[in-house]
């Protein structure tokens, strides 16, 4: 009996040296903290975007500081493409998606409904010839919502992943799901150690970016992810409307088929309320359909507020646009937005190997 007691105590022992080394670290082996300036290591030395960001960080950080902002109220949002993630290859990720699932995905294709088709449709004519169509955002999130309507989240998620598996067509080294821009993932992460909490708002569907930044170096929870909405049911539920089913232990959540909403220009600010319930610091955007969120950032905001607008100006290592770019930079002074350079601010956009056919 006393043999076994002993046995116990060093047993204990030695799990408390086992937890306490890992809720306590050797001071003298902590990595040195590195400052906001050397976390953004991808970014040219004289960008100005870069030091209005340093500068706005160690300002809203300083406690004694007429800028300090308390750790609950530093919150920064996000748009995701051309902001965070590739834009355009040959189109948007969500449009790319549902092109596939429509016009290519051999388990899909013959299904396709005669809407659908002729959303792809114009989606590839788009791509191929720059043409315009009126209402395609609104009727492409409608094509998204049936055309994965009955799959579950995790079905629907399990379907992008294999997606992201496809070679980006305008990219040697490079798959779907990798086109992050590394300087902007620097950006979330001298923000998250900084101590502010980020939000990806944007107006892609909200389970694609879900399942874009799924095991993506993107470090931001699916809670913290706002996008476009569709209705999701459960697979018992049919035609009942929710007030009057009860979920039971026998059900499943699967996308019901209907578009909800599309989360572009003044819905954004509609939703940056609802969801997160008061006003951010900091904004991060691409183009005029993340303006209002811009402005209502930087608009009678206590706290000290800056809004960053990337001006995809390069044209070697990105699909970028001189004209596009320029009509940013002109939006940015109207607005006093601080303008990002994809070709002078940054000394890498993609990973290593990647280079633009």
């Amino acid at each position: 009996m006393m043999k076994r007691i002993l046995c116990l105590v060093l047993s204990l022992i030695m799990l408390a040296a086992v937890f306490g080394g890992c809720a306590q670290k050797d001071k003298g082996n902590e990595p040195e903290v590195k400052s906001a300036d050397e976390m953004l290591s991808l970014w040219t030395a004289d960008a100005t975007a870069k030091k209005a960001l340093v500068e706005y960080l160690e300002a809203i950080s300083d406690a004694s500081g007429a800028d300090y902002i308390p750790v609950e109220d530093r919150i920064a949002v996000f748009d995701l493409d051309g902001t965070l993630f590739c834009e355009t290859d040959p189109n948007y990720f969500d449009y790319t998606l549902l092109v596939y699932r429509v016009l290519e995905d051999p388990d899909y294709k013959d299904k396709a409904s005669d809407f659908e088709k002729e959303v792809a449709n114009k989606i590839v004519e788009q791509n191929e010839t720059g043409a315009k169509f009126d209402g395609l955002e609104v009727d492409h999130g409608k094509a998204v919502a049936s055309a994965f309507a009955g799959m579950t989240i995790n079905e629907f998620n399990d379907y992008i992943q294999e997606f992201k598996k496809l070679p980006m067509p305008s990219y040697d080294g490079m798959l779907r799901g990798e086109g992050w821009y590394l300087p902007m993932l620097q950006v979330v992460n001298c923000l998250q150690a900084y101590d502010f909490t980020v939000y990806v708002v944007s107006g892609t569907d909200r389970f694609i970016v879900r399942g874009i930044v799924c095991d993506s170096p993107l470090n931001v929870p699916p809670r913290q992810i706002i996008g476009s909405d569709e209705t999701v049911v459960t697979k018992d539920q049919g035609d009942e409307d929710g007030l009057n089913y009860v979920y039971d232990d026998n059900d499943e959540l699967v996308l019901g088929g209907e578009f909800v909403v599309k989360n572009l220009k003044m819905n954004k600010v509609s939703v940056i309320m609802q969801e997160i319930g008061q006003q951010p610091v900091l904004s991060f955007g691409n183009s005029t359909g993340d303006a209002s969120m811009a402005e209502y950032v930087t608009s009678g905001n206590p706290y000290r507020s800056l809004a960053f607008m990337l001006c995809c100006d390069d044209t070697e290592r990105e699909n970028g646009s001189v004209e596009k770019a320029q009509k940013m930079v002109d939006l940015c002074t109207e607005f006093d937005w601080v303008p990002i350079s994809m070709k002078n601010d940054w000394t890498a956009i993609y990973g290593e190997g990647v280079t633009k056919k």
